[in-house]
């Protein structure tokens, strides 16, 4: 087995438990290493350090899965982690629809399977990883299928940092084929998702506890829910009580989606669809001196990058500040960011510039991060993404 020695210099964070390992971090790279080849990783004092699949291609040069040298890496052990992933979520409460496994959260590393109802969404975001499709949606029927009307298994892999792996982007059936389309319940409502052509992998689960959250600020309010996909904040908000709910997003399809879920719920008179430019539309309303008791920003990530990080802060205050400016005084802002690369403590900040600029004092209600089917390891900052603020603005 090829032996990768890290180099002297690097800090204790691989040792501690972070799975990857840049390729700046190595000794030498060897000649002969191949994508997706298994490698055992040493420290510069040859003392063994993990074992886990490399590519020469990826920045990410290694990524550990097993810090025992006899551990394995195969069926079985995926099988092992895969089950392991299951009983947490059980312990939790989860039933139907939830993440099963989050990638290095689970010891999985570059493997995403959100389970809707009976079939189950995959991505599967490096080299490594990849090789094992197969064996994991063989484990994938035999822990469930059993136990489940249906079983059916999408590959969601339309995403580009696949093609950082050296892989092409692709989507289809991994199982045999069955409707994409299905209804999971959230929280007591109703969403019809389309696993081939959601969101991501279909649908946004991490924000399920957050939707639960609002519910006691809802109750005969007017609501702005803007970048509202399909419709998932606003069912909630209509559902918990307010009295009309503006949803508004860019996406023709995702507001045709979200009129299709209100309908499914019975809300469809309390829910009026906009697709337009959330960006113009705050800019608009505010100059028109709207007011709403509860504004809600669900934006996607403005940044996927360190690079851009400066330029998504910037759409972050812009949003927070005219979404500020149209809650009536003693109304309720939720805001969020899923960009792991915009720091709960820069969000924050953020927000805070926002309000003052907007003469607006702020108090914190409540603050979360992802939801618990989307675990997060104190070793591994980039499992940590989400932040979900509820503040009156005063």
């Amino acid at each position: 087995m090829t032996k990768i020695i890290l180099s002297p210099k690097i800090s204790k964070r691989i040792e501690q438990g972070h799975p990857w390992v840049y390729d700046n971090e190595v000794a030498e790279i060897p000649k002969e290493l191949q994508q997706g080849e298994i490698v055992e990783v040493f420290n510069h004092k040859n003392k063994f350090v993990g074992k886990g699949y490399a590519n020469p291609r990826s920045h990410i040069l290694v990524r550990l899965l097993v810090s025992h040298p006899k551990e394995e890496i195969n069926r079985n052990l995926f099988k092992k982690r895969i089950e392991q992933a299951l009983k947490y979520r059980q312990l939790l409460g989860y039933q139907d629809s939830f993440r099963l496994v989050f990638g290095e959260a689970d010891f999985l590393p570059a493997l995403v399977i959100d389970k809707f109802n009976d079939y189950f969404s995959i991505q599967t975001l490096a080299y490594g990883i990849d090789q094992f499709k197969t064996e994991i949606v063989e484990v994938l029927e035999e822990i469930f299928s059993k136990n489940q009307q249906n079983f059916g298994v999408y590959e969601r892999n339309d995403v580009p940092v696949r093609e950082l792996e050296g892989m092409q982007q692709q989507t289809g059936f991994l199982s045999k084929p069955f409707e994409p389309q299905t209804i999971i319940t959230e929280n007591g409502f109703k969403m019809r998702i389309d696993i081939a052509n959601g969101q991501k992998t279909g649908y946004f689960l991490d924000q399920t506890a957050n939707r639960a959250a609002i519910a006691p600020f809802m109750k005969n309010a007017t609501v702005l829910d803007c970048f509202s996909h399909t419709g998932s904040f606003a069912i909630h908000a209509a559902g918990y009580g307010a009295k009309k709910v503006s949803a508004v997003d860019i996406s023709e399809f995702a507001s045709q989606t979200a009129t299709e879920n209100a309908k499914l719920n019975g809300l469809e008179n309390k829910i009026e669809c906009i697709t337009a430019n959330a960006f113009d539309l705050l800019k608009e309303w505010t100059n028109e001196n709207r007011q709403f008791d509860v504004v809600i920003l669900d934006p996607p990530a403005f940044t996927k990058s360190r690079s851009n990080v400066e330029n998504a802060l910037r759409g972050y205050k812009e949003i927070n500040l005219r979404g500020m400016k149209l809650v009536k005084k003693g109304g309720f802002l939720v805001t969020c960011s899923c960009s792991h690369f915009i720091k709960p403590d820069i969000f924050k900040k953020v927000i805070f510039d926002a309000a003052i600029d907007a003469r607006k004092v702020i108090r914190e209600v409540l603050y979360k991060p992802q939801g618990n089917d989307h675990p997060f390891l104190w070793n591994v900052e980039e499992t940590l993404y989400l932040k979900f603020y509820i503040l009156q603005v005063l």
